[in-house]
């Protein structure tokens, strides 16, 4: 056990890009330091606890304010770190530090697998981290003790082994807060940010509406990015644990992990494997568990994000909504692909002192203050906000509403490539894009950013994408949610071999909304693009794009465009041309959430 004081000196960041170890560095590269608000002492511990079948020790440090003991009782805040992370990376340790400040017991440890905690990798499996995290809340219940015998007997309790504890941290240290409620309902307050909602979407997206049975195209640069750094685990700590380690086959990972991590590069999805494998990162995720989760939620996502999109948190947010669960959600700037942190933007930093001061960071001491405080009074906000790129003013860059905006404006795909705002605009016509053996459209590097790559602008090649291109608007459109795109292709050279039973032999291609500028210049916004496996190219289909926040300016123009393949994805096997006809009568639209329609 070790001891050490520390009196904040400047406010801290939550710089919760708490998302990853991984993803810090395109967030965060400062150290983060405490709050000035208040003293309290750091006490390392350690945890034996049973969990996926292993017994394994987590790794944990306690922060506990100056002044809190039995008679003087404070509610405390648990996390964990992002993939690739610890307990001492940067923005975790930052928790801890920040909430300490601020009067709460803190509890900040190395999730399963990383840095010195043992046991596998599980991807935040409620039945394995989800109870590994329990066992923590029942430390802070003050039922158990550390393996050194430490207890906590100063933590506010709202019954006999329930103490009033809530939650905060992003990406793999925000799934596994759902993860944890969904098993253990002392849980009393979330804030899970840039997480996910279905590995099986974030890894492997079918943007087609209602064809999630369909494999969609494998994100191989980051699904394989955090591969390796998973499998690298090991290799980090100085005493290789036993617990740590599975198989040479299968490192670091639980065995499903790997084996679906195999399925996917392989390029081949057979109706035999498919099901199994991508199921297993269905059942670890939120959106099989949902159910279960009753704790107060408030949802961050980052509209920098191509890793775990803002369809993501909606998706989260319309299950626990619908269900009763208390729950809001927020837009913010940045997440796993970047995003705006700069101390212009009035965005969350702790690491830059704005806890305080931010739109989102007062939204979060607002939910803890509600629902950890029991201050019944306090206002925990609108139900929606987001965050707006086009506003100058660092106090106003947040708008708000009582919910995502529905889709309220239509356009039309033209023959002659226009797309127009009435169908009786659209002519007849048909046009034809055919894929290469090669991927000829790029969206993003998705990994460049961290380790300082340039990163081209994206790019689609003459021949091998359609697209549709609106007239300049006449006035700014604000377009705020997922735009839909209702589509009929033809590719006879698809519908002979797409019910082969491999769902690798259905047609991928991939929609994305781009803003020309009145000079020419294209802008993808945040390099956000919606992959489709087809279910049926004989048959129209919907296609959810990914969510934006984007102001369209006046003189403008939108433009819409059909891929065949873009590098950052596993695209078609084989060369499948692809005809997309329209008419008046029968033409494909896109429809968009526009504020103020």
């Amino acid at each position: 056990m070790s001891r050490r004081s520390r009196v904040p000196r400047s406010r801290a960041s939550l710089a919760l890009a708490v998302g990853a170890a991984l993803t810090a560095p395109l967030v965060f590269t400062a150290p983060v330091a405490a709050a000035t608000t208040g003293q309290y002492t750091v006490t390392a511990l350690k945890f034996t606890v049973q969990a996926g079948g292993r017994t394994c020790t987590i790794d944990a440090d306690l922060y506990r304010p100056a002044g809190v003991d039995r008679r003087h009782t404070a509610p405390a805040v648990l996390a964990t770190n992002g993939f690739g992370g610890s307990k001492s990376d940067g923005s975790t340790d930052a928790i801890g530090k920040a909430f300490a400040a601020r009067g709460y017991v803190g509890l900040v440890y190395s999730g399963l697998g990383f840095g010195a905690s043992g046991c596998l990798i599980a991807l935040d499996d409620p039945r394995v981290d989800g109870v590994a995290a329990s066992r923590l809340v029942d430390f802070l219940a003050g039922t158990r003790a550390a393996d050194d015998g430490t207890k906590a007997d100063y933590v506010t309790r709202d019954g006999r082994g329930d103490p009033r504890v809530g939650m905060i941290g992003g990406s793999y240290g925000g799934a596994i807060q759902l993860a944890t409620a969904a098993v253990d309902h002392r849980v009393d307050a979330l804030v899970p940010m840039i997480t996910w909602n279905d590995l099986g979407y974030s890894l492997g997206p079918n943007n087609a509406i209602g064809a999630r049975a369909v494999p969609g195209s494998f994100k191989w640069q980051w699904t394989n990015g955090f591969y390796l750094i998973g499998e690298h685990q090991p290799l980090t700590a100085a005493n290789l644990d036993p617990s740590r380690i599975n198989s040479l086959a299968c490192v670091h990972f639980v065995s499903d992990a790997c084996n679906t991590m195999r399925t996917l590069n392989t390029g081949s999805y057979p109706a035999d494997k498919t099901g199994p494998m991508l199921s297993y990162s269905r059942s670890v995720s939120p959106v099989s568990y949902l159910n279960k989760v009753k704790a107060p939620t408030l949802l961050v996502q980052g509209q920098a994000d191509s890793l775990f999109n803002l369809n993501e948190a909606t998706a989260t947010y319309k299950t626990l909504k619908a269900q009763g669960t208390p729950t809001k959600m927020i837009w913010q700037s940045w997440g796993h692909s970047g995003g705006r942190t700069d101390p212009a933007s009035g965005e969350l930093n702790l690491s830059q002192g704005n806890l305080e001061t931010s739109y989102v960071g007062k939204r979060i001491l607002a939910w803890f203050d509600r629902y950890l405080q029991h201050r019944k009074g306090v206002d925990t906000g609108p139900s929606f906000a987001y965050y707006r790129d086009w506003i100058a003013d660092p106090n106003n860059t947040y708008a708000t509403a009582s919910r995502v905006p529905a889709l309220s404006r239509k356009l039309y795909l033209s023959g002659d490539g226009k797309l127009v705002d009435n169908r009786r605009k659209v002519a007849s016509g048909s046009r034809e894009y055919r894929n290469a053996l090669v991927p000829t459209s790029h969206s993003e590097s998705s990994l460049g950013g961290l380790v300082g790559l340039p990163d081209p602008a994206p790019y689609d090649t003459e021949g091998t994408y359609l697209g549709w291109t609106s007239a300049p608007l006449a006035r700014s459109v604000d377009v705020v949610g997922a735009p839909k795109a209702t589509l009929k292709v033809a590719s006879p050279a698809t519908e002979l071999v797409q019910n082969s039973g491999d769902a690798a032999d259905k047609l991928v291609l991939f929609a994305k909304l781009y803003d020309v500028a009145p000079d020419g210049t294209k802008t993808l916004v945040h390099r956000l693009v919606a992959p489709v496996r087809v279910p049926d190219v004989t048959k129209s289909f919907t296609v959810s794009l990914p969510g934006i926040v984007h102001r369209y300016e006046a003189g403008h123009r939108l433009q819409f465009v059909v891929a065949a393949s873009d590098d950052a994805y596993f695209g078609n096997k084989g060369v499948k041309p692809v005809t997309i006809t329209s008419a008046p009568g029968h033409t494909g639209v896109l429809e968009l959430p526009v504020v103020g329609d």
